[in-house]
């Protein structure tokens, strides 16, 4: 038989069992509530019934005071005769399950009806000043007939209420009774059926299961297994599964030993291929180090010798005025010098300078990464704050706004974070649009999820420069973080190697950097810093 099948039988037979207990359960708890709810409903009428008559006396004690010194203001009282009706309301909901009662309650009602237009009559008769006698005459009793009628149907209605609660209180407490002997019955036979259920159990599965989670802990220990259990129910086919896969563990153990050995190998090859990179790269910034330094010297030699010849100019301008030549060649002269030479002196000084320009961006670039990093933590949200302060006449002239949330601090150089972002706010702020009051808004995201797994993962926290700026074309996105690429050149001046030095700084850093931008909306520079140190 399978395992299935037996399993079925085993929970079926104890289960129907169960079911049938809990019905009878089931059936005297709900004949018990029902009780209940009488008993409670016969309390509520009685506490009902008990407070009818008192405000109805007070009444006519009211009316007779009326009658006897014609105030009619003593019956202009109608929240009596609204507190009887809102009680003969309640008991003629109670007692709708028993006609007797039901129609000593409305003849109740009846009556208080039939003494409030009395009542009311009397009223009237003060207002008009006509004579009581009338209803002297039927006040001459110790009570009104009203009122003894009402207090009769309300005794007989009180006698009958006591006489149903006393028995109703009595089938309360068998019902209860009752309940407690077929809970017992019930939870004394579900375990006797479960211990039943599990004696079968341990007999015929227990002792194959223990044998099979026997094999599975030597399996997970990397223990030999035990000999194979004989059987075609689900758990002989199980115990030959743990076989096969026990085999099939050995041979992944065998080819994950020489996998990890390709690895290691390929991974020491990673290492010097890195190696000769950061030797690669450190190698290139030295020699832009290197030639941008040498070339300065040529480049002072040519703006003094630019300057003397200037100076040499200067004195032949005075010579030839003086020497007194012809007109024809006076002006030979001066054409000579002031057009020639001079457009060519010029040349050469905004030659001079703008490789000067070039070079110092060199020397930036180098710089950006051969510096020294002194690693800590540090306050963005102070960074940024000196750099907006530094940046406060400037953002006053192009009346902008500038909006700083709620920084987090980031692992890096304090000195190499406040360079990355004073030269995305400038920028931010140089690129505004003047057609629009300008926005910029510096912020950071939300955490993204860390991956455990691996072993050099570490959470990151991007921060972002927003503004509204005059925003940046689809084909210049891939060439933005280059060296020496510029874009609005006729609205800003500059040599185009900031973003390229805030990539490398951010590179450094373990980070990265990259833009959003829509040609016409603004631009939002985006930079990913570590939160902590980088793992080794």
């Amino acid at each position: 038989m399978k395992l299935f099948t037996k399993g079925l039988l085993l929970i079926a037979v104890p289960s129907v069992v169960e079911l049938a207990l809990l019905g009878v359960v089931f059936d005297t708890q709900e004949q018990t509530a029902q009780a209940a709810q009488w008993v409670d409903n016969s309390k509520q009428i009685l506490y009902q019934s008990s407070a009818l008559v008192d405000p109805l006396l007070r009444q006519a004690a009211r009316v007779r005071t009326a009658m006897a010194t014609h105030d009619a203001s003593l019956l202009e009282r109608h929240t009596v005769w609204v507190d009887l009706g809102d009680r003969l309301s309640k008991l003629d909901a109670l007692v709708a399950a028993t006609p007797q009662q039901l129609e000593r309650v409305r003849n109740m009602q009846r009556v208080v009806d039939a003494y409030r237009a009395h009542t009311l009559a009397i009223s009237q008769a003060l207002h008009e000043g006509r004579s009581l006698a009338p209803f002297i005459a039927r006040e001459s009793g110790a009570l009104p007939q009203q009122i003894v009628l009402f207090r009769d149907e309300l005794t007989a209605f009180g006698n009958e209420a006591t006489r149903l609660d006393a028995d109703r209180s009595a089938a309360l407490a068998r019902r209860r009774e009752r309940q407690q002997y077929a809970l017992i019955a019930a939870v004394l036979g579900s375990m006797l059926i479960w211990a039943a259920t599990a004696a079968v159990f341990a007999r015929s599965i227990g002792r194959r299961l223990e044998v099979l989670t026997d094999n599975a802990e030597r399996l997970g220990n990397g223990r030999p297994l035990a000999v194979p259990l004989s059987g075609n129910d689900e758990i002989s086919t199980l115990d030959a599964v743990l076989h096969q896969t026990g085999a099939r563990l050995r041979e992944a153990e065998n080819k994950q030993a020489t996998l990890k050995t390709r690895l290691e190998a390929h991974a020491l090859a990673l290492a010097g291929v890195n190696e000769e990179l950061r030797q690669e790269t450190q190698d290139n910034e030295m020699f832009i180090y290197s030639v941008s330094h040498d070339l300065r010297s040529p480049l002072v030699n040519l703006q003094g010798f630019s300057k003397e010849l200037q100076v040499s100019c200067d004195e032949l301008d005075t010579i030839v005025a003086q020497a007194g030549l012809p007109e024809a060649q006076r002006r030979r002269m001066a054409h000579i010098l002031d057009g020639d030479v001079r457009e060519s002196l010029h040349y050469l000084r905004t030659a001079v300078t703008r490789s000067a320009a070039i070079i110092d961006a060199l020397l930036r670039i180098s710089r950006a990464g051969r510096l020294e990093y002194q690693w800590q933590r540090v306050s963005v949200g102070r960074v940024v704050g000196r750099v907006v302060d530094a940046l406060r006449g400037a953002i006053g002239q192009r009346q902008a706004v500038v909006t700083v949330r709620e920084l987090p601090p980031a692992w890096g150089d304090p000195a190499a974070l406040e360079q990355i972002f004073s030269n995305l706010i400038g920028n931010a702020l140089n690129f505004l649009d003047p057609a629009r009051s300008g926005r910029i808004e510096i912020g950071a995201l939300e955490p993204g999820p860390v991956d455990e797994t691996e072993p050099h993962a570490v959470r990151m926290r991007t921060y972002y420069v927003r503004d509204n700026g005059l925003g940046i074309p689809a084909a210049y996105m891939s060439k933005v973080f280059r060296a020496f690429q510029r874009l609005h050149g006729e609205v800003v001046r500059g040599d185009g190697i900031g973003l390229a030095v805030v990539r490398r700084t951010v590179e450094r850093h373990g980070g990265r950097v990259w833009v959003e931008s829509a040609e016409g909306a603004g631009s939002t520079f985006f930079v990913a810093l570590p939160e902590q140190p980088l793992r080794l």
